[in-house]
């Protein structure tokens, strides 16, 4: 690993931030039709908060190429049990190392980065959503499952 760079992604990287999650979700074979769609919104989301500050990205980079990266979102969410005196949250997300580049530590490495990213804001609280290729290494890393639950809306054609 000693020939890996680990760095914190720049502002103006949000197109490689954006390619780097359209290439997590190939690798856990999401459709590319939601992909494609998803680009544009994704990259007009992610740039300002890369300028403001509400999401901090990392690279792993070997030979000056990008083969790896990770992100943390902080969501403004009310005090909850858990974080009774901080009103945020960090989102750990776009989390992925590139398939020959996977299995040397690198996921964790970059998780752990936003670890200090996220004590560098005074956060101690954070959530993901775990794709099964990386629940064992959040699972290894001491995470635990939660009891949250999903519904996507249909939309009102009726306007």
């Amino acid at each position: 690993m000693s020939d890996y760079l680990f760095r914190r992604m720049r502002v103006d990287e949000a197109a490689l931030i954006g390619a780097q999650r359209e290439a997590m979700f190939q690798a856990v074979g999401k459709p590319q039709a939601a992909l494609d769609a998803m680009r544009e919104p994704f990259l007009a989301w992610v740039a300002p908060k890369l300028v403001d500050g509400s999401y901090l990205g990392w690279a792993v980079e070997l030979d000056g190429r990008v083969v790896g990266g990770a992100g943390l979102m902080v969501l403004d969410w009310p005090p909850h049990y858990l974080h009774p005196t901080d009103a945020r949250r960090g989102y750990l997300l776009n989390v992925y190392v590139e398939d020959g580049h996977r299995g040397h530590g690198l996921a964790r490495k970059l998780v752990e980065a936003t670890y200090d990213g996220a004590r560098e804001l005074g956060i101690q609280y954070l959530v993901l959503h775990a794709s099964e290729m990386g629940r064992p290494v959040y699972e290894k890393m001491g995470w635990t499952d939660t009891n949250e639950m999903v519904l996507i809306l249909p939309q009102n054609l009726s306007v």
